[in-house]
């Protein structure tokens, strides 16, 4: 992992923890401490979202010694049981990864007032035991659709979604606002499967994009995107991957990822709670300027026009200062109009 992500990201969420200043503190654990995670339904295997928040209560067991634990939810029935359960077994931190965690963190950090709850994707506001982490996906995802619209030779570029939720409808503002950077007569083709866990559901839905045209698509599904990937690689296409880096699934035809930093934000705020310094109550946002989204170290700027990475570096610089804001809805996204940088 680029030591400037995990320096810039920390620095971040430790500048957040001091402004808090109303969080949970006390003496510190990290002697004992214990911190597990439940999974959302693509499971600690979809080699995107969950994984990386795995990996981040890995950092912090190889960091502190921590005692680390896992439970898979197969079904969003099971949010709330598993969430209970884990506080029920001791951990001192229990994060809940996903947006459709939101009710179920709320209801179970209600019944553990004295265990420290953590969740990303969604918001639970005025509890002193949770802190929420949300992130700009839509700044990322801009520099996904400058990927895209670079790269396209039909014209044609998908986007492939899980569930049409907030966060989710993020990553499709942001793409189709960076589509619209470089060429607004760029065609970007879009398909909800309506699933996190379905890797044949995501090929169906690449198949049929690709079948239309394109020759980019960059899916925002969880564990149903390995299917976009497998598509790409089957027909010679290109794909753009997301939370993780997921290029070693078709190292030739993966020619970047949209990083979401879960696995440092897991990491940075448990240590924070093993520290007796857990910011809770707040809800923490991190996007471009935190290092919390970007591309990945594997971008295959090869398989792109020369001048991709100054374009994308010099709109990501722009986004840092706040010169452009990206929509991060459909709404915000229909009256964006590009600005001049």
């Amino acid at each position: 992992m680029s030591r400037k992500w995990i320096a810039g990201l920390m620095a971040g969420l430790l500048a957040m923890a001091v402004l808090a200043g109303c969080g949970k503190s006390g003496t510190s654990q990290q002697g004992g401490f214990k911190a597990a995670m439940a999974t959302d339904v693509g499971g600690i295997n979809d080699q995107s979202f969950n994984a990386s928040a795995w990996r981040g209560l890995q950092m912090l067991k190889d960091d502190i010694g921590a005692e680390v634990n896992y439970v898979e939810s197969k079904r969003q029935e099971d949010y709330e049981t598993n969430l209970a359960t884990l506080a029920d077994q001791g951990y001192n931190i229990v994060w809940g990864v996903g947006f459709l965690m939101t009710n179920a963190i709320g209801t179970v950090a209600d019944q553990y007032p004295d265990t420290y709850f953590g969740l990303i994707d969604g918001e639970v506001q005025g509890k002193p035991n949770v802190v929420s982490v949300l992130f700009n996906e839509q700044e990322g995802s801009f520099l996904m659709g400058i990927f895209a619209a670079k790269t396209t030779k039909t014209g044609k570029v998908g986007f492939v979604g899980g569930m049409e939720i907030p966060v989710i409808e993020r990553f499709e503002a942001g793409f189709k606002a960076g589509v619209k950077a470089v060429d607004p007569n760029v065609q970007v083709i879009t398909v909800y499967t309506g699933e996190f866990n379905d890797p044949e559901k995501g090929k169906a839905a690449a198949l049929n994009i690709y079948g239309q045209g394109a020759d980019v698509i960059f899916h925002a599904s969880g564990k149903t995107g390995e299917g976009v990937i497998e598509a790409a690689k089957e027909l010679n296409k290109y794909a753009i991957g997301v939370d993780s880096d997921q290029n070693h699934l078709a190292p030739e035809h993966v020619i970047s990822s949209m990083m979401k930093r879960v696995d440092v934000a897991v990491y940075t705020l448990s240590k924070r709670a093993a520290e007796g310094n857990f910011p809770g109550g707040q809800t923490v946002v991190l996007g471009l300027k935190d290092n919390g989204v970007g591309w990945s170290d594997t971008t295959l700027w090869d398989k792109m026009p020369p001048d991709t990475k100054d374009v994308a570096t010099k709109w990501a610089e722009a986004i840092k200062a706040g010169k452009v804001t990206v929509p991060s809805t459909r709404q915000e996204l229909e009256s964006w109009q590009v600005p001049e940088i």
